[in-house]
């Protein structure tokens, strides 16, 4: 059984996207209004294809429901996870993710947790919360428009670390580069999106109504670390399969003798079939795993 998959992803046209994926990673991308990269992804719109040994072709929902091995066996129908790079080359709408209790009953999908390791050597910020006391205020403020007084904005520079549960009403702001972790869901309520018609000229629909029936979370459904390797660095998988984010940095993984040449960039899951491994190089990765 495939020990390591390495992953090609999806690119995503955004209206509020750019070209740094181009230019930070190298990226063969022809728009330049790219706001995100699917680097690990099984959603059935957007997958990564596996490219190395013998899986190579095959989609990561393809290997997930074939191949249930290479993850540990798990109850789980479909990938519980989704990272991806996102280029916020101006502001996303103000919006908010409902959890899965939620969401199974609004959209049938799972919820969205999500965490933000930030990119952006330059100066950016994101709105993270709210600073009121208590839903009822925060309905009161959106109600009446009043959106600079209910927004909490803090700043986001590199290396800094944010987990947003579900619930948490949040944006990234023009100027981020994010790597995100996230529930594999893809449902988003839009509080405030600036009025900001899309390509058809048509305002983005907002989700008002659903956005104040959800309800903050605790709930966490990932484990993520910082990996910085200077050199050679021996590495014991302890969790089921472990999700790797080059974030910086080239070198090698080696598995069994087996090189693997990696760098910023690059994606890959290192399977249930692995046991110890090793990183060679200068190297940041983050990894991050599914918790069950």
């Amino acid at each position: 059984m495939q020990k390591v998959l390495i992953l090609d992803g999806k690119f995503k046209e955004k209206i509020w996207g750019g070209d740094r994926l181009k230019k930070e990673f190298n990226y063969d991308i022809n728009s330049n209004s790219i706001g995100e990269y699917w680097a690990i992804s099984a959603m059935k719109d957007a997958p990564s294809t596996i490219i190395n040994g013998d899986l190579t072709g095959k989609t990561l929902d393809e290997v997930y429901k074939d191949y249930k091995g290479l993850f540990a066996n798990p109850t789980e129908e479909t990938f519980p996870l989704l990272v991806k790079i996102i280029d916020a080359k101006k502001d996303l709408s103000i919006q908010v993710h409902p959890d899965d209790d939620m969401a199974e009953k609004l959209e049938n999908s799972r919820g969205k947790t999500e965490c933000w390791y930030i990119l952006n050597d330059d100066r950016s910020s994101i709105i993270y919360g709210l600073n009121v006391d208590n839903k009822n205020q925060a309905i009161d403020f959106i109600n009446n428009k009043k959106r600079d007084e209910v927004l909490r904005e803090v700043p986001a520079r590199k290396g800094d670390f944010f987990f947003v549960p579900a619930g948490t009403v949040h944006a990234i702001k023009e100027g981020c580069l994010i790597l995100e972790i996230q529930q594999a869901s893809d449902v988003t309520y839009r509080l405030y999106d600036y009025d900001r018609p899309d390509k058809n000229g048509n305002l983005r629909e907002l989700h008002i109504e659903n956005m104040i029936k959800t309800t903050l979370t605790s709930n966490e459904f990932f484990e993520v670390r910082e990996i910085k390797i200077k050199g050679k660095q021996s590495m014991i998988r302890n969790k089921d399969y472990l999700l790797e984010s080059v974030i910086d940095g080239a070198g090698e993984l080696i598995i069994d003798g087996e090189k693997f040449n990696i760098k910023k960039g690059d994606f890959f899951i290192l399977t249930n079939e692995v046991s110890s491994y090793e990183f060679d190089g200068d190297l940041t990765i983050v990894e991050s795993n599914v918790v069950r």
